[in-house]
């Protein structure tokens, strides 16, 4: 059994989508001091790192992150690694892609996970997404989860249209993968995000496990 650990490290190094708060790590009760333990506060957006979108932080309906289903969260998944030459994740580029019928968890790598790779501490606009029109053909093909491997699902600049269609539909959002040392093809998933109430999303910590 092989285990790849396709979570971002946590760490003020890590880059955050333009406008959210960066992570602030604050260790006020420190041994060194002379405290019994150590003791970090830690403040950021929910949306930091390997993190999972829940509906309500597009339609702003209810529905939040401690709602989500841990039975599509965990299971069977399909890793798609798309080539370097790919910019955007449309629809034509997924008639091409091998999904069948029963791939009900996909992830895409692509070029973004060169970034973190390299260890890329700016965020960077031009990452590779998923179109609406993509987003359209994920619904229609019945997938319930699909990840990603930078900040966003959605194009920069064009964010709205891509996350509504998928989170209408109920599909669960992982954003900020990391598939540099992934290979195309099938593994068992574990994805589980903070159960945070009423929040729009929460940071996880993901997995993949090959037999």
């Amino acid at each position: 059994m092989t285990i790849y650990d396709i979570s971002l490290t946590i760490s003020p190094n890590l880059p955050t989508w333009p406008g959210d708060p960066g992570l602030e790590l604050e260790q006020f009760e420190s041994m060194d001091k002379g405290a019994h333990a150590n003791v970090t506060r830690i403040s950021s957006s929910v949306h930091l790192g390997t993190h999972v979108d829940a509906p309500h932080h597009f339609l702003n309906d209810g529905r939040t992150v401690d709602g989500l289903s841990l039975e599509v969260l965990t299971g069977p998944c399909y890793v798609v690694q798309l080539p370097d030459g790919v910019e955007a994740i449309t629809s034509d580029v997924l008639e091409r892609v091998e999904i069948t019928p029963e791939m009900k968890r996909v992830l895409f790598g692509t070029r973004n996970s060169h970034f973190w790779a390299k260890g890329e501490k700016e965020f960077q606009t031009d990452f590779v997404a998923i179109t609406e029109d993509g987003a359209e053909w994920i619904v229609e093909h019945g997938i319930q989860l699909v990840g990603v491997d930078y900040l966003s699902v959605a194009p920069y600049g064009d964010s709205v249209g891509t996350h509504k269609v998928l989170l209408e539909a109920g599909i669960v959002v992982v954003e900020g993968l990391n598939l540099s040392k992934v290979m195309r093809g099938f593994y068992d998933l574990y994805c589980l995000p903070l159960k945070i109430a009423g929040s729009d999303g929460a940071p996880a910590r993901a997995i993949l496990i090959q037999s």
